[in-house]
């Protein structure tokens, strides 16, 4: 399956910004999906994630409350809606796909995931 993530930009603190990440090339449903982010100087961290039929979904702690993960099966698209952004949100943002399943470890690890958009840049000025 190939994506492609889109939709970052430069916001002041406070702002939002939506994140897509648009999928092809495979069966969109059959996939966990994830947000990842990596900051200059920084491992990649684990955002969020949602279950195949987007009834359940997972955040990291540093972004619960302000972010929320949605998908569109029919649309083969997931989303990330950010809001209260904060400077620490800057980051490169990367949506990923995995396999696996949902109510596992795996889906909180860039190891756990089996395939990676090109990633989109969100900078957040103080």
């Amino acid at each position: 399956v190939q994506l492609q993530a889109s939709g970052g930009g430069l916001v002041q603190a406070g702002g939002s910004l939506r994140l897509s990440c648009a999928a092809s090339g495979g069966t969109f449903s059959n996939y966990v999906m994830g947000w990842f982010r990596q900051a200059p100087g920084k491992e990649r961290e684990f955002v969020s994630a949602i279950s195949w039929s987007g009834s359940s979904s997972d955040y990291a702690d540093s972004v619960q409350g302000r972010f929320t993960i949605s998908r569109d099966n029919a649309k083969n698209m997931m989303y990330l809606q950010m809001n209260s952004l904060k400077p620490e949100d800057t980051a490169v943002y990367y949506c990923a796909a995995r396999s696996g399943g949902f109510f596992t470890t795996g889906r909180v690890f860039p190891h756990g995931y089996d395939y990676w958009g090109q990633g989109t840049q969100v900078t957040v000025s103080s």
